[in-house]
C-alpha cells in the first residue's frame, strides 16, 4: 500500500485544496450531540467514530490506489453504527455517495453503489421509525435523499476526471513519443553528417601525406582544405541538434561529386532535370546521398559511381549505383536511418548487392517542376 506524499495531494489537479474544506462538513455529526447534551462515554464513542472516518477519508487522497470496498464501505458502516442514536451520522452516508463515483471506475459501478448507500440508508431509517427510534423527516433526507442527489451529480464530474485523466495520459506518451523520435532523429543526422565529414577528412589528410615530400604547396592546399571542412563540421552538428536542414539536393550532388574524385572514384551524374522538391523531401535524398557517398568511400572500394534521379510514374527516383565488392546484406545504423526517413515520407528503399551497390529510393511527389542538375 502506497502513500502519496501530501505535497502532491494538494497539487493535485483534480482535487487541489478541496480536501481540506470538504472535510468540515464533518462537523454536523456533533451537533446533535451538543444540542442533547449527551453523556461524556457518547462522546467518546463519537470522537472514535470520527477519527475512524478521518482515516477512511484521508486514505481516498493519500493512498495512490484506494480500495472503494474498505473507503467507501467503511463509511457506509458508520453511518449504520451511529444514526440510530445521533442523526448527524447521515453525514457518513452523504461522503460515502458523493465520493463513490470517484474511485471505481465506471459510471455502471458507480451508479449501482450509489443505489446501495441509498438503499442501506433508507432501510435502517425505515426500521429505525418503525421500532420509535427518534428518526424525524430531516434525518431521513439527509441519510438517504442527500446522498443520491450529491452522488448523482457527481457521477458526471467523476466521468469528466477520468476522460481528463486518459486525455493527460495520452498526451504524456505523445510528448514521450516525441523525444524518443527527436533522440533517434539527432542520432541519425549526426551519423550521417559526422560520418561524411570525417570520411573526406580522412581522405584528404592521407593525399596531403602522400603530397608533402613531392609538393608541398600542394599538401597544404589539402591541409587547408581540412581546415575548412571540420569547421563546416562543427556548424552541422549544430545544425543537426537544432534540425538538419541541407543546402538542396544540387549542392550535395556537387559536394558527392567533389568527395569521389578526392577518393579516386570516376563519377556520372545523369539527372538533367532533376525535380523541385519540398524541402522536407529534399533533405531526406540529400542525406541519402550523404550516407551513399560515405559508404561508398569508406567500403566499396569502386572506381566508378553513378547518378540517376528522375520522374517516374509520380514519383521520384533517386539511384545510387556503384562498381564495388557489394556482397554485404546487413544493414548498418546509417542505411537503417536512411531507410526510416525514406519510409516516413511513404517512399521506398530498395538495395542490390550482387554487382556492387545500387540503391533506389522512391518518394511521392505531388508537384513536379524541372530545375538544373549538378554534374
Amino acid at each position: 500500500m502506497k502513500l502519496r506524499s501530501l505535497k502532491s495531494v494538494f497539487k493535485d489537479k483534480e482535487h487541489g485544496w478541496g480536501p481540506l474544506f470538504w472535510v468540515l462538513y464533518l462537523g454536523f455529526f456533533f451537533v446533535q450531540p451538543a444540542v442533547d447534551g449527551v453523556s461524556a462515554w457518547k462522546w467518546f464513542l463519537d470522537g472514535l467514530g470520527a477519527l475512524v472516518f478521518l482515516a477512511l477519508y484521508l486514505g481516498l487522497f493519500w493512498l495512490e490506489k484506494p480500495r472503494a470496498v474498505v473507503h467507501i464501505g467503511g463509511m457506509v458502516l458508520l453511518g449504520v453504527l451511529f444514526f440510530p442514536y445521533n442523526g448527524g451520522a447521515s453525514t457518513f452516508f452523504i461522503f460515502a455517495g458523493a465520493f463513490v463515483p470517484f474511485v471505481v471506475e465506471t459510471q455502471v459501478v458507480a451508479l449501482a453503489s450509489l443505489g446501495g448507500i441509498v438503499a442501506v440508508a433508507a432501510v435502517e431509517s425505515l426500521l429505525l421509525y418503525v421500532t420509535g427510534w427518534p428518526v424525524n423527516g430531516w434525518n431521513v433526507f439527509f441519510a438517504a435523499v442527500f446522498p443520491l442527489v450529491v452522488g448523482g451529480s457527481n457521477v458526471f464530474f467523476a466521468e469528466r476526471n477520468r476522460m481528463n485523466r486518459k486525455l493527460r495520459k495520452a498526451n504524456e506518451e505523445i510528448e514521450h513519443l516525441a523525444k524518443v523520435a527527436e533522440r533517434e532523429r539527432i542520432a541519425r543526422d549526426l551519423h550521417d553528417v559526422l560520418g561524411h565529414t570525417l570520411s573526406v577528412i580522412i581522405l584528404k589528410s592521407e593525399l596531403a601525406g602522400k603530397l608533402i615530400d613531392r609538393n608541398p604547396e600542394q599538401a597544404g592546399v589539402e591541409i587547408r582544405e581540412v581546415e575548412q571542412i571540420s569547421r563546416q563540421a562543427l556548424s552541422d552538428v549544430r545544425d543537426a541538434i537544432r534540425g538538419y536542414r541541407s543546402q538542396g539536393l544540387t549542392a550535395e550532388l556537387a559536394l558527392a561529386k567533389s568527395t569521389l574524385e578526392t577518393a579516386g572514384v570516376t563519377v556520372r551524374c545523369d539527372a538533367a532535370t532533376t525535380l523541385k522538391l519540398p524541402a522536407v523531401q529534399e533533405s531526406v535524398l540529400s542525406l541519402a546521398v550523404r550516407e551513399a557517398v560515405t559508404n561508398v568511400v569508406r567500403h566499396a572500394q569502386a572506381r566508378t559511381c553513378e547518378f540517376r534521379i528522375e520522374q517516374q510514374n509520380g514519383s521520384c527516383r533517386l539511384e545510387i549505383h556503384d562498381d564495388g565488392r557489394g556482397g554485404s546484406t546487413l544493414e548498418g545504423n546509417g542505411l537503417r536511418g536512411m531507410r526510416e526517413r525514406v519510409e516516413m515520407l511513404g517512399g521506398t528503399l530498395d538495395r542490390d548487392t550482387a554487382a556492387g551497390t545500387r540503391l533506389i529510393i522512391t518518394l511521392p511527389l505531388k508537384e513536379m517542376t524541372p530545375k538544373g542538375c549538378a554534374n
